[in-house]
């Protein structure tokens, strides 16, 4: 039967079982995940030639590598004879991939090198079979995309107006570039994507379920979402929104608030970015990293970045690693351990928001009511002056946003 999602999905409510279906997660793998752009890894985890690291796509085991001539590649982890893995290790550095069960071996561009007791085909060079390899891949600010459509639109036209958070979020280094070097936590919730994904950039839930964190830190975080927050959550459009928490910051007009610290602790810092910039550090240093969720799977939380995998219906793993500024060493590593705090494997922010998405998901199961009540801040919503919808910091404003382009991308005709 064919799901009529103009029916599960209305303007101000979405269905209950857009969470719980067997069937529908299936149409998202296709519709979505192995359709439009989604964000793999990065580009400085592969940085020499040779390096190569595992990665998700859903359920697709992709090698992200890069070959001598310094392109990045991203080959499906299966051999081309019998469908064993050809790479186990997690990452490292190869210019060649041999699969263990026969001796097949592969280039880490993808070709064939070669295959043992080569007369059973016919002798050397008879066999061209390759590696699968994503057909596009593309880079943004060193972020690293896949889509398993051969054609559609660029990454530029996906990202639209989420690039520009990205380059906010990299002119934030002294040197112009994020790395991604920290290494990968991987948190395992039982509970659908798209809870995850609604949660990244819903301002109504902090006070509540982080405010036993925030009274023990003394964090104003808290604050950022309140009724009297001149902060907005905003519809970037294509699925993509964020928390747009500058005017507070603007508001209290000084460096570093926004990272929760002064410059007085990171003065070396500081004085890269203010030799760099000049008069227009100080707008940097006040306005801060952004708070922006990338459609599908790619979320940047000031000083983190998670990479969302769904694995079943009901289950998700979050990947996240700590936000690395090239050239800011002091900053780094205050980076690193503010991540560690808020999201590590005894972080305070993280468990807070996987007990609630394992709570909703248990809640689904209930019968009744039926729908999911996504209105909040519709009757105070306003058109920006670049044409974005905006709400108040805790109004569900992204969410609509993320429900429209969910609906338009499973409704498709090219899809079926």
């Amino acid at each position: 039967m064919t799901v009529q999602y103009s029916e599960l999905i209305q303007p101000e409510r979405v269905h209950g079982s857009l969470y719980t279906d067997p069937s529908i997660f299936a149409e998202e793998l296709d519709r979505i995940w192995y359709r439009t752009w989604v964000c793999v890894g990065h580009a400085s985890e592969v940085a020499r030639p040779g390096d190569y690291v595992r990665k998700k796509v859903a359920a697709q085991d992709v090698i992200m590598t890069r070959s001598t001539d310094g392109e990045i590649s991203l080959l499906l982890n299966r051999c081309a004879h019998r469908g064993n893995l050809v790479c186990e290790d997690e990452r490292g550095n190869s210019g060649s991939f041999r699969c263990p069960y026969h001796g097949w071996t592969y280039r880490n561009t993808g070709e064939m090198l070669g295959y043992p007791y080569n007369q059973g085909y016919g002798g050397k060079g008879k066999l061209s079979l390759g590696l699968g390899r994503v057909p596009r891949v593309d880079t943004y600010q060193g972020f690293v995309f896949a889509s398993f459509a051969a054609d559609g639109p660029s990454l530029k036209e996906h990202l639209g107006a989420a690039a520009g958070e990205l380059d906010r979020l990299a002119r934030l280094s002294p040197e112009g570039e994020v790395e991604l070097t920290a290494g990968w936590l991987k948190h395992r919730a039982k509970a659908n994507w798209k809870l995850l994904v609604e949660n990244e950039t819903d301002g109504y839930h902090p006070q509540f379920v982080h405010g036993s964190v925030f009274s023990v830190t003394g964090s104003h975080i808290g604050n950022l979402y309140s009724d009297k927050s001149t902060a907005v959550t905003r519809d970037l459009g294509g699925g993509h929104s964020e928390n747009d928490l500058r005017p507070e910051f603007r508001r209290m007009g000084t460096p570093m608030t926004w990272f929760g610290t002064s410059e007085a602790k990171v003065p070396e810092y500081v004085a890269k970015m203010r030799e760099l910039h000049g008069a227009q550090a100080e707008e940097i240093l006040i306005e801060g990293a952004p708070h922006v969720m990338v459609f599908p799977n790619l979320f940047v939380a000031e000083i983190s970045v998670f990479m969302i995998q769904p694995t079943a219906v009901d289950e998700t793993v979050q990947n996240v690693t700590a936000v690395q500024l090239k050239g800011a060493p002091e900053m780094n590593r205050r980076l690193l351990s503010q991540c560690v705090g808020s999201v590590g494997p005894a972080g305070m922010l993280l468990a807070d928001d996987s007990e609630m998405y394992e709570r909703n998901q248990r809640g689904m199961a209930a019968r009744m009511p039926e729908w999911l009540d996504i209105r909040r801040g519709v009757g105070r919503e306003r058109v920006d002056e670049n044409g974005f919808r905006v709400g108040a910091a805790n109004d569900e404003t992204g969410m609509r946003g993320f429900w429209s382009h969910y609906r338009s991308l499973m409704e498709r005709e090219d899809a079926r």
